[in-house]
């Protein structure tokens, strides 16, 4: 398949760059959290509220960078994007008090997004199938390796040189990412793109949400697959203040979610050729509702190691990685002419169960018990939404 000249494909490292540069920005300050706390004169929870915040800003940008880049184009929309980005990491560095700080990481979510959408439409429209899956992959490889190394490279941030440094390096990327857009990025749009219909985005969620087997998916999908970040935010209280744990090492327990998630990503590739797909979402939910309860019992009765909380994470998410998958395969087939729709309201549904799970990790005195029992309750819910609202194939 040959494009028009207009569409030549942009160097992989660009869409790697803006991709990264969103996702970096969540996980990379979770470290920061109790010095943020601390010199902020903050509460935990105040400060565990910059990821939540971050999270619903991802969510929310997902409903509006996809019909603003078939308007007006890829270019000119990731450009505005990655400026709110770069601007509000400033913002976030020269805080003076938590509340700016938190207007900061919301508006630097709503900024960040923009890579992680554009850069796969950008992908779609200058790819033809084969480079397309290739391109897809190793993105998706960048975006799962992300929250395992950002913590890391957050935590020997903090340690040596303090909280606002981190934010020091999202205005960094921000730059680098927006000059080399601005530079190397031409517009990729087809030329004949269908322009989105007033209202249009309103009545295909009417119809997604009229939709049991829709629902369902996005209610157990964002509960099987985003709680997690309930236990990210609460992961340094857990690790430093319960468990006495160095904070370099916050970085290195976090990774273990990470190569869970890969596990479960890789089984399920393997098993979809034997296992229904809806028992797949099944196996995963339940044992990721499993971990989740052993995680309480160990937090609520006992001081666990903390390489004992990190591997039941890891199998946790491999749990959600199993789950995944199928799960969203049947959200973006409920209907073949919204496949797109579905796609940018299942993705938000995602992060904002995500940052509803992660703001009521910071409730309570005890955050790692706080964690466990918002992960019990999501687990749950994954459980009936795919029992009760999945009761035939797709």
């Amino acid at each position: 398949m040959k494009f028009p000249a207009n569409r030549v494909a942009p160097p992989l490292w660009l869409l790697v760059l803006v991709t990264f540069s969103g996702t970096l920005a969540m996980h990379m300050f979770v470290p920061a959290l109790p010095l943020v706390a601390r010199e902020l004169h903050a509460t935990t929870a105040a400060a565990q509220l910059s990821i939540s915040l971050y999270i619903l800003g991802l969510a929310l940008g997902q409903l509006v960078y996809g019909p603003l880049s078939d308007r007006w184009g890829r270019r000119p929309t990731l450009l505005a994007g990655l400026s709110l980005y770069t601007a509000a990491a400033a913002l976030c560095l020269a805080a003076p008090n938590v509340h700016t700080l938190l207007a900061g990481r919301l508006l630097q979510a709503l900024g960040g997004c923009a890579g992680l959408l554009l850069a796969r439409a950008i992908v779609r429209d200058t790819s033809d199938a084969q480079q397309t899956l290739q391109r897809l992959a190793t993105l998706g490889l960048i975006t799962l390796i992300g929250p395992g190394v950002a913590p890391l490279l957050g935590a020997v941030v903090v340690l040596h040189a303090g909280w606002r440094w981190v934010c020091a390096c999202f205005v960094a990327l921000g730059a680098v990412a927006l000059a080399a857009v601005a530079l190397r990025l031409p517009e990729t749009r087809p030329a004949v793109a269908a322009q989105p219909r007033r209202g249009s985005l309103l009545a295909d969620a009417r119809v997604l949400l009229r939709s049991r087997d829709f629902v369902a998916c996005a209610l157990g999908g964002g509960c099987s697959t985003t709680a997690f970040y309930a236990f990210v935010a609460a992961a340094p209280f857990i690790f430093v203040e319960r468990l006495h744990r160095p904070l370099h090492e916050v970085g290195l327990y976090l990774m273990a979610p990470v190569v869970g998630m890969s596990l479960g990503n890789f089984a399920a590739s393997r098993l979809a050729p034997r296992v229904a797909p809806l028992g797949l979402m099944r196996c995963g939910a339940t044992l990721s509702l499993a971990c989740a309860l052993a995680l309480l019992a160990a937090l609520a009765l006992a001081q666990p190691p903390a390489w004992a909380v990190a591997a039941v994470m890891g199998v946790h998410a491999a749990g959600a990685g199993l789950t995944s998958p199928a799960v969203s395969t049947r959200a973006l087939s409920v209907d073949p002419r919204l496949t797109g729709s579905a796609a940018g309201l299942y993705g938000f549904t995602q992060m904002a169960i995500g940052a509803l799970c992660s703001a009521l990790a910071g409730l309570g005195t005890d955050h790692g018990v706080a964690a466990a029992l918002v992960l019990v309750g999501a687990g749950a819910v994954a459980q009936t939404a795919f029992r009760l609202g999945l009761r035939t194939p797709a």
